[in-house]
């Protein structure tokens, strides 16, 4: 009789909230956390790791408002904690119980698997913490939540003392695990490695053939930290040996080096291995979703970041662009849209008349057929690159510059007369110096002076201009500087030498960045400055005044 059975269930198993969290600078609140886990949940993700309740005060009380407030349609969040402590019964251990309590259908736990730390870290020995696991487990188990069971320093132990490791793996199957998820702690692990130790590992449970139903319910998962490079590489490695469950963080976070983009880990399994793991196809949100997680936690985004990073589809060969006009799959891994990107053309001294002509297009101008308009484009990008502007990561002075050439000149919102600025510290060390900035401008036919203050001479005229500019041209108000990068050129020359500023300004709606080169820091920036404004007034449709 030929009985058919189901596929093994494939885990995508998310803990920015826990585990990412332990990232060096972040620190989330409740309601960052509150308001990550619905992303998260738009994603796709099967699992969202939200704490260790009972022994952090933040997340306990995270997972009591989730339970008021948090709506999952895909997810289910799990609870964080350790088995039992030693000598203790699993019932009366006051952080089991925190993870009964915090309602939450899963739990995992986090065991030791390497003799090494039973012996050194828990003072314990290798009975009592097989012990510990088998009785956790199975309590929470009879109390009716999932167990998740993450096996600690598993690849390092397993390397050290195969037998012991590999018992911890089976004590927790015994007491009703669904899972059991292979740690590289320490991070230190290549993929060849993992690859064969997970095949070992399944041989020995018995689970090669899925044959058995016992065995093919007995899930093997990831947990990858990034300390050799390979985390992506090992969660993919363990994959194919047959892990059914794999953890990451979005945007890699996590302690030192961080733990397995989790995105990239899915990515490369739904595009390029075919499979469906993320629920509503989430994975073309994963670039919206990414960013959107980089502004709660205050960390910028890695813009190499592969699949949702701002320049992972970004070309600026000039033979690139010319194979890209033709066919943009010649240069591209996959089309970018399957996760949520899209193709940039970055403009440099690098640049043809086709890289012109497709950043043209990105930016809404139809260039075809205008063969000297790309001609004289290409050779004023060429030039002020040479006298140390760059426009890869300035589209808004790009943009000013192609409209300079498409219209002859600029909307004339205003035309400066003169600025200055003064740095003035009072009394001795330790005191903090003030800045002001004077600028003199005409604009809405009337001459403006406008004085404005600041913790720094940039900041000072930042405030003078937009004080100015506000008179006449209200909308102004909405633009915020949000990001300031200074690069000295020509190093040798010390203090004479080039500065080149990159700004980075929004409305609240969209951002844009603007370039300035001058002899010092101030004239740059004025530069950066006044395009930034100028490009924004364009693009919230206002006209000369």
């Amino acid at each position: 009789m030929n009985h058919q059975h189901k596929p093994a269930p494939f885990h995508v198993y998310d803990t920015t909230l826990r585990d990412g969290a332990q990232q060096e600078g972040m620190n989330l609140s409740v309601a960052d956390k509150l308001a990550i886990a619905p992303l998260l949940d738009d994603l796709g993700v099967g699992f969202i790791e939200g704490g260790w309740p009972g022994a952090i005060p933040k997340d306990t009380e995270f997972f009591a408002r989730a339970a008021k407030e948090l709506e999952l349609k895909n997810a289910v969040l799990a609870a964080f904690g350790a088995t039992r402590k030693a000598g203790v019964r699993a019932w009366e251990d006051p952080q089991v119980r925190a993870l009964l309590d915090s309602e939450a259908p899963v739990v995992t736990l986090v065991a030791k698997s390497d003799i090494r730390h039973v012996e050194r870290a828990l003072r314990t020995t290798g009975a009592e913490n097989l012990a510990m696991i088998t009785d956790t487990v199975s309590f929470l188990v009879g109390e009716g939540r999932r167990v998740v069971l993450d096996a600690e320093h598993f690849f390092d132990g397993y390397r050290y003392d195969t037998a012991y490791t590999r018992s911890a793996v089976e004590a927790a199957f015994a007491a009703g695990a669904e899972v059991v998820t292979l740690c590289d702690t320490n991070g230190g692990m290549l993929p060849e490695w993992v690859g064969e130790i997970v095949t070992e590992l399944r041989t020995a449970l018995g689970s090669t053939d899925g044959s058995d139903a016992a065995a093919r319910d007995q899930l093997l998962g990831m947990h990858a930290h990034n300390d050799s490079g390979c985390a992506v590489a090992n969660s993919l490695a363990a994959v194919a040996a047959g892990a059914a469950h794999v953890q990451g963080t979005v945007n890699g976070y996590g302690e030192r080096t961080g733990n397995a983009d989790l995105i990239t880990v899915v990515a490369n399994l739904e595009l390029k291995h075919g499979r469906t793991l993320l629920a509503g196809g989430g994975l073309e949100e994963a670039t919206r979703i990414a960013h959107a997680i980089s502004e709660i936690t205050n960390i910028s985004p890695y813009g190499r970041q592969p699949y949702v990073g701002a320049s992972a589809f970004a070309h600026k060969g000039g033979l690139h662009a010319s194979a890209i006009k033709v066919d943009p799959d010649l240069y591209q891994h996959i089309d970018p849209t399957r996760v949520g990107n899209d193709m940039r053309m970055l403009i440099s001294d690098m640049a043809g008349r086709a890289s012109i002509e497709l950043k043209g297009r990105e930016l809404g101008f139809d260039l075809t057929g205008q063969a000297d308009l790309l001609t004289r484009v290409t050779h004023r990008v060429k030039d002020a690159e040479a006298h140390g502007y760059t426009y890869d990561a300035a589209d808004a002075s790009f943009e000013l510059l192609l409209r300079s050439e498409l219209d002859s000149e600029l909307p004339a919102y205003f035309r400066v007369e003169s600025w200055r600025t003064i740095v003035e510290r009072a009394g001795s060390r330790g005191v903090e110096a003030t800045a002001e900035a004077t600028v003199k401008l005409h604009a809405g036919g009337e001459r403006i002076v406008s004085t404005g203050e600041g913790n720094g001479p940039v900041n000072a005229l930042d405030h003078a201009l937009r004080l100015a500019l506000t008179r006449v041209y209200p909308e102004i108000e909405a633009f915020e500087l949000i990001d300031f990068k200074v690069r000295i050129l020509d190093t040798m020359h010390g203090t004479d030498a080039i500065t080149r500023v990159l700004i980075e300004t929004t409305d609240g709606q969209r951002s844009w960045s603007t370039v300035g080169v001058g002899p010092n820091l101030l004239e740059a920036s004025w530069e950066a400055l006044t395009d930034s404004a100028i490009y924004g007034l364009i693009h919230a449709g206002v006209d000369p005044r």
